[in-house]
């Protein structure tokens, strides 16, 4: 998925929970509005889509309170000490959570701007049918315990070469 698709599918995800597009790309980005395709792709050049991630109206609306939102929990496998102190390997499946907390959009800023990459961060909020039904294929297979973390391929080259 290109970058320009994954700021497109951001917006549209955010207006339906009440962003007003438009009129923050007018008072925020101060280029002229010449339609939707036009404006995310200006977003997508360079890092002028910070401007939308770190926003926040756009991330009180995309992370609006209560919403319902599908994102896949990543596996997570730890050590922690049993009843008797011997150390146990405790392996969490991963799961899809489905509605976000109260001030959700604040936790969620602070780890975008840790991240080294904050659009491949908010990228795993955007689950797509294909995605989520590949994904449960994988939790029914043999291996499901050993599922192995992907990344969302964000590729920039269909853009450039267009």
């Amino acid at each position: 998925m290109t970058r320009t698709e994954v700021i497109a599918l951001l917006v549209l995800h955010a207006r339906k929970n009440g962003f007003e597009f438009r009129k923050w790309y007018r008072s925020r980005i101060q280029l002229p509005w010449l339609g939707f395709e036009q404006a995310v792709t200006s977003l997508a050049e360079g890092h002028r889509y910070y401007a939308l991630l770190f926003s926040h109206d756009f991330a009180q609306s995309f992370w609006k309170q209560g919403s319902q939102i599908s994102f896949v929990v990543p596996t997570v496998e730890y050590t922690r000490p049993d009843k008797t102190g011997k150390l146990i390997t405790v392996r969490r499946k991963a799961f899809t959570r489905r509605t976000t907390k109260p001030d959700a959009w604040l936790y969620h800023l602070r780890e975008m701007a840790a991240s080294e990459d904050p659009l491949r961060y908010i990228r795993r909020f955007l689950v797509t049918r294909e995605e989520l039904e590949a994904w449960n294929k994988r939790q029914d297979g043999p291996d499901s315990h050993n599922l192995p973390d992907s990344e969302p391929d964000l590729d920039d080259s269909a853009e450039e070469s267009a």
